[in-house]
């Protein structure tokens, strides 16, 4: 019988198989361990899935691959003029790259999104890359590799792109589908939650990167003239208890002016009939999305979680977010931590919203299918707001299925009971989430590599 101490330790084998190198130098991980044709993309090393693997190797003191990984990343950044014609914008960071070899020479090619279905850049990449060198400095005390010119330049650049003024009358950044962790069409452009709690997460980290001088000093005021109207907007006006539930279902529609209750001209007749029964009375969550007259009331796990780590949600948000996780569980968790989002797209309204998406059908992938890789976030933030039980009784949920089911990408079915029809076995990231999970558990330190505090 396999023991947990024998599954973790098949879980660093795996990750240490799933390593790339340049140049004999590891610089990151394959998206998952498929050989062969049917490997298509997941041979390459994601930005995004790569992070966790990342936070594994910082918190076990090999910090030499996630070094590596920012040096070659930042070199790939794009600093096209503009983003036209299927060329990404300055600032971007790839969605991915993979070492090819050529006439005896390696080099690195990147995707963009060029290669991506849809052709939609990943937006996400240039966040989650900032948030994890303020995870390198933390971990190493390496403060002289954010502080080097390339690497100042590189904060600089994502911000110029992220901060530039668009026709828009909000602090959110506007994004089209497709542009993060849920990269198929599943109705979440415009503001979604997601890139909103990366947006506000990279600004607080650049500006603790970001070295003070005369170079820098427009780029920091940006940054906090951003933060505090993001944090205001998020928290006041993404927000939803059954108090704020009351009060849109009273709103009046068509209002002008600046003193009016329904600033985004929300109807009360949008709100699903699910929500009334299912938002418990002490639980609350941050809307997936809002813009004019649209509110999107799903629960989406991977925005809340790093709302309650990042101290974007407030203290009190923060434990309404977990009590609706625990009072909720069935829905959100079932046999796998846990449900990417809630509920699920079904009828007509998967077949408009998703274009009769094949891949994303009701309860799977990510129209609410179950992702261990959130496991790490829901570990974190049950850490964070003293909430361990949470973490102990997911993390015992995952070490019972993942090691028998071949560590699968998602979960398919409204409780993630059956694996993914279309899941990777031997995903790198699902495998990953469970050793950062162990070890924020293990030693709750680790926590100050992702976490801020209040402001």
């Amino acid at each position: 019988m396999r023991t947990k101490n024998n599954l973790i330790a098949e879980a660093w084998i795996l990750i240490e198989k799933s390593i790339i190198y340049y140049h004999d130098r590891p610089i990151g991980t394959v998206a998952a361990l498929e050989p062969g044709s049917q490997a298509l993309n997941y041979d390459q090393c994601f930005v995004r899935d790569f992070v966790l693997s990342a936070l594994a190797f910082l918190i076990n003191g090999k910090s030499e691959i996630v070094r590596n990984f920012l040096i070659e990343t930042l070199a790939l950044q794009s600093h096209e003029p503009q983003m036209d014609c299927f060329q990404p914008g300055p600032g971007l960071m790839p969605a991915s790259f993979k070492v090819v070899s050529k006439d005896g020479e390696e080099y690195l090619t990147a995707d963009f999104g060029e290669h991506a279905i849809a052709r939609v850049p990943p937006v996400d990449s240039c966040l989650w890359w900032i948030i994890l060198l303020r995870a390198y400095v933390k971990a190493t005390g390496d403060i002289s590799l954010a502080h080097q010119t390339e690497f100042q330049q590189g904060i600089k650049l994502i911000l110029e792109m992220c901060l530039v003024h668009r026709f828009a009358m909000y602090p959110t950044m506007l994004v089209p589908d497709g542009a993060f962790m849920i990269d198929r069409r599943m109705g979440v452009y415009e503001h979604p939650l997601e890139i909103q709690v990366l947006f506000y997460a990279a600004l607080r980290a650049a500006r603790e990167l970001l070295l003070p001088n005369n170079d820098n000093t427009f780029c920091i005021n940006d940054v906090n003239q951003r933060l505090a109207p993001l944090t205001y907007h998020l928290r006041e006006y993404y927000w939803i208890d059954p108090n704020r539930l009351n009060e849109i279902y009273r709103f009046k529609g068509d209002e002008f002016g600046k003193e009016v209750a329904n600033r985004f001209n929300i109807y009360p007749d949008s709100i699903p009939a699910w929500l009334t029964e299912w938002l418990p009375d002490t639980g609350g969550y941050l809307a997936g999305n809002l813009g004019p007259g649209r509110m999107d009331f799903r629960f989406f796990t991977l925005g809340n979680l790093m709302a309650i780590i990042t101290s974007l949600a407030s203290e009190q948000e923060s434990q309404s977010i977990m009590n609706l996780i625990e009072q909720r569980w069935n829905d959100l968790v079932g046999y796998m931590p846990m449900k990417i989002c809630y509920p699920a797209l079904e009828g007509i309204d998967w077949q408009i919203i998703t274009g009769c998406d094949p891949k994303n059908t009701p309860w799977s992938y990510h129209n609410g299918g179950n992702w261990p890789v959130l496991l790490w976030l829901l570990t974190a933030a049950a850490q964070k707001t003293n909430r361990i039980e949470i973490a102990h009784k997911a993390i015992e949920i995952a070490e019972n299925r993942l090691f028998g089911d071949k560590w699968p990408e998602y979960y398919d079915g409204k409780n993630g009971r059956l694996i993914g029809k279309e899941a990777r076995k031997y995903q790198i990231w699902t495998i990953a989430g469970l050793l950062v999970a162990k070890e924020l558990i293990s030693n709750p330190s680790h926590l100050e590599l992702i976490c801020f505090e209040m402001e």
